[in-house]
């Protein structure tokens, strides 16, 4: 009945009445702390309703998913979370082109073998290396409440929950009303909200957005 470790996993459960398109972006949010994501395929076809398969780069990153989020409440609903079987239809067309990556990530790997100028490799999360590790943002005194600026116009209180609930001492998220881009998330203390701080410092919620953090003014 054991299904072995594979690169995707099979969420189960999910709350359907999310919209796909939210849900996708809810699942990015909450899996790529764990790892590289290189696709996430959700449909809203009666048959894969409540149904989501999230495709890691790393095998590493899949198991570490399942464990970690497993019965996680997500919309209001424990997800059920397994290994994707690897005959499914959907994850063989995504391993097509998961295949074409991987040559490129090769060609990398030797590049960076041999020495060449190569970007240095960004922590997870980040998913594209476009910020460089100089570039500071400028900051306040600690404080227990972070200030998030650069959001994207579709970020919402669950997204920014689900990535700030994995750190000790969080409290809640505060968006700000008309204001899509800025939130505010308190912490128990100023030593838990930099911690916080410092991991998802330049976290991409989407491709576009790299998040900015500083500590709120007090």
């Amino acid at each position: 009945m054991d299904i072995r470790p594979n690169h995707t996993i099979y969420v189960n459960n999910i709350n359907d009445k999310v919209k796909k398109e939210e849900l996708k972006r809810s699942l990015y949010a909450l899996f790529s702390q764990f790892g590289q994501i290189v696709d996430i395929v959700a449909m809203k076809t009666a048959k894969m309703r409540g149904q989501a398969f999230v495709v890691f780069k790393e095998l590493a990153a899949s198991t570490n998913a399942l464990r970690q989020l497993q019965g996680f409440p997500f919309y209001n609903k424990p997800m059920r979370i397994q290994y994707a079987k690897t005959d499914s239809e959907v994850i063989a067309k995504v391993k097509g082109t998961y295949g074409d990556k991987e040559k490129k990530k090769d060609k990398k790997k030797k590049a960076l073998e041999l020495g060449t100028n190569v970007p240095k490799k960004p922590a997870p999360g980040s998913v594209a290396p476009v910020h460089s590790p100089t570039v500071q943002v400028p900051d306040n005194p600690p404080n227990y409440i972070l200030f998030l600026s650069n959001l994207p116009e579709e970020t919402n209180e669950m997204m920014l929950s689900m990535l700030f609930n994995q750190f000790p001492g969080f409290k809640e998220v505060r968006l700000v009303p008309g204001k899509h881009d800025i939130s505010f998330v308190e912490f128990e203390s100023d030593g838990q909200a930099g911690v916080a701080k410092d991991a998802l410092q330049g976290f991409r919620i989407t491709a576009t957005c790299a998040m900015k953090i500083t500590f709120a003014k007090k």
